[in-house]
């Protein structure tokens, strides 16, 4: 993908502390309220953490999140080059500059400053000064990201979304005849399908088959307050040690004690449960990315535009479903997360490895976890109802589409 700043002919500037950029499926928008929210869930590589002046970083604690006026982030914890740990605060910009076009150059409440996060590595000399003109340690986030910018900006969009009245949408989308608005959903969700598959296509490239479906898997358990802590844990710990079954669970609960995110998380998403879950099915299972592969090869093509529940019938979906469950998960998984696992990470997965376009699959798949809004959206829009077409994974995307662009577009 490009990483080059765009200007969008006809639309104003961006906002200061926002960025445009051209993506695989169009302009796209990255903010450093965005970037402030990667660093306090710790999604980047925080094992190989190493300031511009070569100095390796430990982050104890990101520190507490400051939406008022001054440095972004106070109380942090930090350690450089292993030794005594540091208390004080970080600030984050889109780029370096912005250090000194912001006035923090010259502004004692930047004083307490002990780190300074940028996304965008900057050229080569560049030193950050406070006002008493120490050098400030600079860390450069955009290396270090668990995924690519485009698809921290979609998922970042998706979740701002995920709660809009079911009203607003009602509202406008209820314009359209049931055949228009049945193509409008299939355009999207299409859409929507083949940017998954192209974040797959890097997840595999960059990781290997094995694992990237490990971490795909574990990142999934633990979406969406805790997957940040999941991919690390996958990282530090690859699928052979789970499959041998000498990793205790209290251990690797405590390995991210300080990270975890339990406010609002429901107990049958408790980050303990999950990696239990996650150990038992991969002690079952050593080999699931092998057998995960071997399935996709026979998995039907189908046909997007058709019925969801003839299709489903037609080809046995809801048995493909319990046969995915026990021989790929070993049972260990049910329910609507094992929906989001085959279709944010099995499908695409398989599609990216092998090229089969297995979008039709996908769209008629089982919906998985869904805000209640979106549902009663397109109930009352006509979009789903009755056996005939029941709420399918395709069509909450295709409405996610839809919702995306009219932002895009605001």
């Amino acid at each position: 993908m490009s990483w080059h700043l765009l200007q969008p002919e006809g639309r104003p500037p961006p906002a200061a502390g926002v960025a445009e950029f051209q993506g695989l499926y169009g302009a796209y928008s990255f903010s450093e309220k965005l970037l402030q929210k990667i660093w306090l869930r710790g999604e980047f590589d925080r094992a190989n953490l190493v300031t511009l002046d070569g100095r390796r970083l430990s982050v104890r604690h990101p520190g507490k999140w400051n939406l008022l006026g001054g440095p972004d982030f106070k109380g942090a914890r930090l350690s450089f080059d292993g030794g005594p740990e540091v208390t004080g605060e970080v600030e984050l910009h889109l780029r370096a500059e912005s250090w000194a076009e912001h006035g923090h150059a010259a502004d004692r409440a930047y004083d307490g400053v002990v780190l300074h996060v940028v996304l965008f590595p900057p050229d080569p000399g560049h030193v950050t000064r406070t006002a008493h003109g120490q050098s400030l340690a600079v860390l450069a986030l955009l290396p270090l990201l668990n995924h690519d910018l485009e698809q921290f900006a979609a998922e970042e969009a998706v979740e701002a979304l995920a709660n809009r009245p079911a009203s607003r949408i009602q509202d406008e989308l209820g314009r359209h005849s049931r055949d228009e608005l049945a193509g409008l959903l299939r355009r999207h969700a299409e859409r929507r399908w083949r940017q998954k598959v192209h974040f797959a296509q890097v997840r595999v490239q960059r990781l290997g088959w094995e694992a990237a479906c490990h971490q795909a898997a574990l990142e999934i358990l633990g979406y969406r307050f805790n997957r940040a802590p999941m991919l690390r844990l996958a990282a530090a710990w690859p699928l052979g040690r789970w499959a041998q079954g000498r990793l205790e669970v209290e251990r690797l609960v405590g390995a991210e004690e300080t990270a975890w995110s339990l406010q609002g998380v429901r107990p049958a998403n408790h980050p303990r449960l999950r990696l239990r879950q996650y150990a038992a099915w991969t002690q079952a299972r050593a080999d699931w990315p092998a057998r995960l592969a071997t399935l996709g090869r026979v998995w039907p093509v189908l046909p997007l535009a058709a019925t969801t529940g003839t299709t489903r019938a037609t080809h046995r979906l809801a048995a493909l479903r319990q046969g995915l469950a026990i021989e790929i998960c070993a049972a260990a998984v049910g329910g609507t997360r094992l929906d989001n696992l085959v279709c944010d990470g099995f499908l695409p997965l398989v599609a990216a490895a092998s090229g089969r376009d297995l979008g039709g699959m996908w769209f008629h798949w089982y919906p998985g976890d869904w805000p209640p809004t979106l549902r009663r959206a397109l109930r009352n829009l006509g979009a789903t109802g009755g056996r005939g077409q029941p709420f399918a994974h395709g069509l909450g995307q295709g409405l996610f589409g839809w919702l995306l662009e009219q932002e895009a577009q605001r």
